[in-house]
């Protein structure tokens, strides 16, 4: 008995083994993408930052501009662009990205732009109607989100869709991300006010042909932009979960087969001890 439960303990040790490469394998090829996707992520976020600027700067300094993105109307129909993984073993990336969405969606049914093969595959399991879908973050470039900016700036011209929501995981560091909802369409201008009770922007610019000509050409620059700059924040967040989780399993499975060597260990010496026992026994039956 004792030495088949030796058996048994022996082969687990090596199935921990065995799956202890797999994930530090897995943890190094996150690690060399992470870096890549951290630059990447980093580097892209002050065009950005500095494009949204623009959009607020022109747009608080035109009265009354007719420009159709920027009009608020009653929302009947929503429509999300959701940035998920392209595979699993990342924690908690995924499932946080599909709490978001079910949290902030009021109503009963929504349309979804997919990214990711997981965020496809999830939504149209959950009932979503997946109207256009980038199949890998990996993979994508900037045509591909400029693709996906026209097709949900037509359906809201068209009124198929009276609210577009951007979901996406936010990088902030190694080890934290932060699933992200942001209202894309139409755009909020911010008219906050500065200490002086003025409002912020760019009072005296003057803007050729028009302030509205211009902000009609920024304005699908900024989402189009928006949606590529939440592709490269969202990859650097799915590499840096994967890496956590990867380190996580990888330090669970030294834990593990640690135990299961103490208690090989310890059966190994039962089975000696009571080897040992049986001998002198025989040996004293014998005289």
């Amino acid at each position: 008995m004792a030495g088949a439960g030796m058996k048994e303990i022996k082969t687990r040790i090596k199935s921990v083994e065995s799956t202890k490469q797999i994930t530090k394998a897995m943890e190094l090829v996150a690690s060399s993408k992470f870096r890549k996707a951290k630059e990447k992520a980093q580097s892209s976020r002050p065009y950005f930052e500095t494009l949204y600027d623009t959009v607020q700067d022109i747009a608080k300094n035109t009265s009354g501009s007719k420009n159709v993105l920027l009009k608020e109307r009653k929302v009947n129909n929503v429509c999300y662009i959701v940035i998920a993984g392209d595979r699993g073993l990342a924690g908690g990336y995924n499932s946080n990205i599909f709490k978001a969405v079910k949290a902030h969606n009021q109503l009963d049914t929504a349309k979804v732009v997919s990214i990711g093969k997981r965020a496809k595959d999830t939504l149209a399991k959950r009932g979503y109607e997946v109207i256009d879908s980038i199949p890998t973050v990996e993979d994508a470039v900037y045509e591909d989100a400029n693709r996906v900016a026209q097709v949900v700036m037509e359906a809201f011209k068209k009124g198929e869709v009276d609210e577009v929501n951007l979901v996406y995981t936010q990088f902030k560091s190694a080890l934290e991300q932060e699933p992200t909802v942001v209202k894309l369409l139409p755009v909020t201008i911010d008219n906050k006010t500065n200490k002086e009770g003025v409002k912020k922007g760019k009072a005296a610019v003057q803007y050729l042909p028009s302030a509205d000509a211009v902000l009609g050409y920024v304005l699908p620059k900024y989402v189009s932009g928006s949606v590529y700059g939440a592709i490269a924040e969202s990859y650097a967040s799915e590499q840096a979960a994967r890496k956590t989780a990867m380190e996580s399993a990888t330090d669970n499975a030294n834990e593990m087969i640690s135990k299961l060597e103490l208690i090989y260990n310890r059966a190994r010496q039962a089975a000696v001890t009571q080897e040992i026992s049986e001998i002198v026994a025989g040996a004293a039956s014998a005289q």
